[in-house]
């Protein structure tokens, strides 16, 4: 089936961005999102869209918090959501034939949350137990630092806040945030499954009016930094190196996806064969690129031993610029390949597909998810070796957490 032609998208009079991909099987994931996120906080509210996430599942006039999960569940369901720095998002996949129950549910619980004072102060302490967690963490805790040591705030501070912020927040706050961002010119939907399109149009018109709200921008300032941090109680070290990648809406940005899926797009890739399997100095050795309309970067994580740490950094340094002069058509190729065939992998899941059409949309229009393919073709070698040759000294920001053995 050609998803391409299964493809539509229409923006309502009341500002509502609909993507719906048709698919045959008899199920569907829906989300609704609204265009704001960490990255549209300031430093002194961090946390608040994350805050508010939580409290959309604690109750409308209509249904308890019980009701909201029960609803979605009993019908052998999944409900769930999450909060990036560029959107907020509430999700479920359930059978199509129960999914104006799923459509009920979101929409009830963007459009009619309760805040009440109660559920605010529980959540508030929920939101306390996921921080230390977090940090607890070790290969969370360095995934959530390094954005610091890419950004200054307030894109640098933890998207879930810290307790002075979180303990700051006030109810006023999050009805004021809630009423100038959940509004229909700020929503996105995206559906994947069976259903039919000019339904799904009828549907959000009937649900949805035409308040109109506004979403705060803050400067994005990148930088570079590094630091080693200490802890006592743990084993391995666990690191990050991290460089700022072409911005989503830039040419060699596809070129970005290319170089990371050749250094660390698995067991084969380079980085893994030289770090674990040639010298045997770490476990794991995995990259990932974050690829935004706004900030890009793109990072490598290694869980190793603490006297392994400055061994490791010389060989990603090493192997970047051994790409930079010797990278070549026979490397482009199968780079090419690995990254297309995980793209068409990961387009069986519904869910996965309607979350991606949704940060695709940010980037100004969700169809171009399509153009992958065509445009990781089109990604040249001098691209890849140019991008490979800009990871240098003074150009690149590392975070370990080590172990303190004193």
């Amino acid at each position: 089936m050609d998803l391409k032609k299964a493809f539509r998208r229409a923006v309502l009079k009341n500002g509502i961005t609909l993507l719906f991909e048709k698919r045959n099987l008899p199920l569907i994931s829906i989300g609704v999102a609204v265009k704001s996120g960490g990255i549209n906080e300031a430093s002194s509210e961090k946390g608040i869209s994350h805050f508010i996430e939580h409290l959309l599942y604690k109750g409308t006039p209509k249904r308890n918090a019980f009701q909201i999960a029960e609803e979605i569940e009993k019908r052998g369901g999944e409900l769930n959501g999450f909060t990036e720095e560029e959107l907020t998002a509430y999700w479920c996949k359930i059978p199509s034939n129960q999914a104006e129950v799923g459509f009920d549910v979101l929409f009830d619980m963007v459009k009619n949350p309760l805040f009440s004072n109660e559920e605010i102060e529980k959540e508030r302490k929920v939101i306390f137990e996921e921080i230390k967690m977090r940090k607890d963490n070790p290969q969370i805790y360095v995934l959530d630092k390094i954005q610091q040591f890419l950004y200054d705030a307030p894109l640098g501070k933890d998207l879930i806040g810290t307790y002075k912020t979180m303990s700051s927040i006030t109810r006023e706050d999050i009805l004021r945030r809630f009423k100038e961002v959940y509004t229909p010119n700020n929503m996105i939907l995206s559906v994947v499954g069976d259903y039919d399109f000019e339904k799904l149009k009828n549907l959000v018109e009937k649900n949805f009016g035409n308040n109109r709200g506004n979403v705060q921008n803050f400067k994005i300032k990148r930088k570079n930094e590094s630091r080693i941090e200490k802890r006592k109680g743990i084993d391995q070290a666990n690191l990050i190196f991290a460089f700022h990648s072409p911005l989503a809406n830039k040419k060699d940005s596809y070129a970005a996806e290319v170089l990371m899926s050749y250094m660390s797009g698995g067991m084969s890739s380079k980085l893994f064969t030289e770090i674990r399997e040639k010298r045997n100095l770490a476990y794991a050795v995995k990259g990932q690129v974050n690829v935004r309309k706004d900030y890009s970067y793109s990072m490598i994580y290694v869980g190793t031993s603490g006297e392994n740490i400055k061994e490791i950094k010389k060989i990603i340094l090493e192997e970047f610029k051994k790409v930079s002069e010797n990278f070549n058509e026979g490397n482009l190729k199968q780079a090419k390949e690995q990254l297309i065939g995980r793209y068409r992998i990961s387009m069986e899941d519904s869910e996965v597909q309607m979350t991606r059409l949704l940060f695709q949309e940010l980037e100004g229009d969700a169809s171009k998810f399509y153009n992958f393919e065509e445009n990781v073709s089109k990604v040249s070698l001098k691209e890849v070796k140019k991008l490979a040759s800009e990871v240098k000294e003074g150009n690149y920001s590392f975070f370990a957490l080590v172990p303190d053995k004193n």
